[in-house]
């Protein structure tokens, strides 16, 4: 049986058989199986790799593969990636945004499988990124493929995103309820109580399927046994700011080394620059290969002086001064080796470096505090994970799912009280001297914008060309207010456009303009519209978006501006047209 013939067999089905409630329910279930299955392949195969590249290595010898590894890797994935699936790689999640905002949360299909391609050869050869957006990108184009076969409308694939989201961060991390939260807080504008049900399935689902395939194969491996003390609340106090300027830095220093990538003159260029000096930070300083969790879990087990056993010049060295240099220098250098991975054509994120920059400012806060002995003792644990979630708050602007996260995969349940200060300490720092996440800024250096509100999204979807009025009767500016007056008889309008012979727009009359001089017989034949005509307040250009064209309406004070299209006079828009068209929008938007 062909496929469009069974597709279509079973859509009718299911509209005699299931409510929408009931058919999004199973196929939130199915994307999060299909998700979790993605996350269990990508993380397998990148764990693979590494082992394989680095196994024979010895930690008291300088061991010079860590130079070509990541070049190797970051060429390996753009071949891969633009000769094979035709999808370079990328960070991934601000694609995912502009994509529902804009397109209609129609993601391409071949994104359901490149980025687990791109980004094991990348993070597996010693990328200094995350997996996190590269499945992010996978479930969401997964749900969206899923919503586009199934003949489900824009609203319902965006849910179907975030369900593919939610499953991909639940597979990689174990929690559940944090990835529902993120999704819901990064990925989906909005949410309701119906729609916050396919969430949950698709993330348990992804989980379970993790466990099932792999077990309980948790980034940390350690038990939590700290309490939380009242009294550390004021060292919470200031890590909290710290975790809000470090924030700040990340996302300046991603953002100008991919810049400063983007300046150079070729794609080889870049790899060839990115590469090396991203292979020279991670031969240097170890810890920055890969996505870094094995430091942090040392750090958290007591183990600190081991991080040094890999580098060729710090291995010999076992000053507790050292170490505090040693980590202060990845925390500069890691947000640079990320931004370096991506902007040189490799695949991943800064989710996970935005976890491990945040435990080593944990870390080095408390054991720095520690070694100096000043008031009381500091647990570096609890330490490290609440400054884990105080940067991943700050760097994404997520404050509530870098709470739940934590929360999660640590099962740190005692440091709920702190990990909700420091992230809102750190998310108010950040936004202070920053209004927008790292994502935004992606898009905006790119000349993408997001809605910052949901009235925003509602308008940048009525196209300007589509609310033109075009009953307004043009006058050329040769004519004579006789001919005008002759308009005005027919007219229904009280503006009128006037437009010479090439159809450009050369001004507008205004019924006003001429109420006096109308039936003076004197002036009639003598006056010439080219006379009586004056600029319009604004004008409004066809490819500009509703937005742009509101707020022309309300810096003029206008209710009509004429619309152009390459210099040629289209018509008018008015703000009524545009208020009915936003109306049937959110009639429409509600129904679905």
């Amino acid at each position: 049986m062909p496929k469009t013939d069974f597709i279509t067999k079973l859509l009718i089905w299911r509209l005699r058989h299931l409510s929408n409630q009931s058919f999004i329910i199973i196929l939130s279930g199915i994307i999060g199986i299909v998700s979790g299955l993605a996350a269990v392949i990508l993380k397998s195969g990148v764990h693979a790799i590494q082992e394989f590249l680095t196994e024979d290595f010895y930690n008291e010898y300088a061991n010079f593969l860590y130079i070509l590894y990541p070049m190797i890797g970051i060429t390996a994935a753009y071949i891969v990636g633009k000769y094979i699936f035709k999808d370079v790689g990328g960070h991934g999640i601000p694609d995912v945004l502009f994509i529902i905002s804009k397109k209609q949360s129609l993601i391409p299909r071949v994104k359901m499988y490149s980025r687990l391609f791109t980004s094991a050869l990348t993070v597996g050869f010693g990328g200094s990124v995350g997996l996190e957006a590269p499945m992010v990108v996978t479930g969401s184009a997964i749900g969206s493929n899923t919503g586009l076969l199934m003949h489900l409308n824009a609203k319902k694939r965006t849910l179907l995103i975030g369900c593919g989201a939610a499953a991909a961060i639940s597979a990689i991390f174990g929690a559940p309820i944090g990835a529902v939260i993120f999704a819901i807080e990064v990925i989906l504008m909005e949410i309701s109580t119906a729609s916050f049900i396919p969430l949950l399935i698709a993330s348990v689902m992804g989980s379970l399927t993790s466990m099932i395939l792999i077990g309980k194969d948790s980034i940390f491996n350690f038990n939590f046994t700290e309490n939380f003390k009242a009294s550390h609340m004021p060292y919470y106090l200031l890590l909290g700011i710290i975790c809000g300027l470090v924030s700040l830095y990340f996302n300046r220093a991603v953002r100008r080394t991919e810049l400063a990538l983007e300046g150079l003159e070729s794609q080889t260029m870049r790899m060839l620059y990115g590469g090396a000096f991203l292979g020279f930070m991670v031969f240097f300083f170890p810890p920055i290969y890969g996505e870094g969790y094995n430091t942090l879990n040392q750090l958290i087990e007591g183990k600190s002086a081991e991080i040094l056993n890999r580098s060729p010049f710090f291995s010999v060295i076992e000053n507790p001064y050292m170490i505090i240099i040693f980590l202060v220098l990845i925390i500069l250098f890691k947000p640079i080796a990320s931004a370096l991975t991506i902007g040189s054509g490799g695949s991943g994120g800064i989710f996970a470096p935005s976890l491990y920059v945040g435990g080593i400012v944990g870390f080095v806060f408390a054991y720095s505090k520690n070694l100096f002995g000043f008031h009381i003792p500091l647990p570096l644990a609890s330490f490290t994970l609440v400054a884990m979630c105080g940067v991943m708050s700050g760097v994404q602007h997520a404050p509530l799912s870098a709470i739940f996260l934590i929360a999660e995969i640590t099962g740190g349940y005692e440091l709920f009280v702190p990990l909700m200060f420091v992230s809102a300490i750190s998310f108010i720092t950040t936004t202070y001297y920053q209004k927008d996440s790292l994502y935004s800024l992606q898009l905006k250096d790119k000349g993408k914008f997001l809605p910052e509100s949901k009235d925003q999204e509602l308008l940048e979807l009525i196209d300007i060309t589509h609310v033109i009025e075009r009953d307004l009767l043009p006058v050329h500016p040769d004519a004579k207010l006789k001919d005008l007056t002759n308009l005005v008889k027919i007219s229904k309008r009280n503006i009128f456009p006037v437009v010479d012979e090439k159809k450009a727009l050369r001004g507008i009359v205004t019924l006003d303009d001429i109420r006096d001089i109308m039936f003076d017989q004197s002036q009639q034949d003598s006056v010439f519209i080219r006379d009586l005509m004056h600029s319009p307040p604004e004008i409004l250009l066809a490819t500009e978006n509703m937005q742009k064209a509101m707020e022309k309406f309300e810096s003029s004070g206008a209710w009509n501006l004429p619309v152009i299209e390459n210099g040629i006079y289209l018509g008018f828009v008015s703000k009524s047209r545009i208020f009915n068209a936003y109306r049937k929008r959110l009639i429409r938007q509600k129904q679905d």
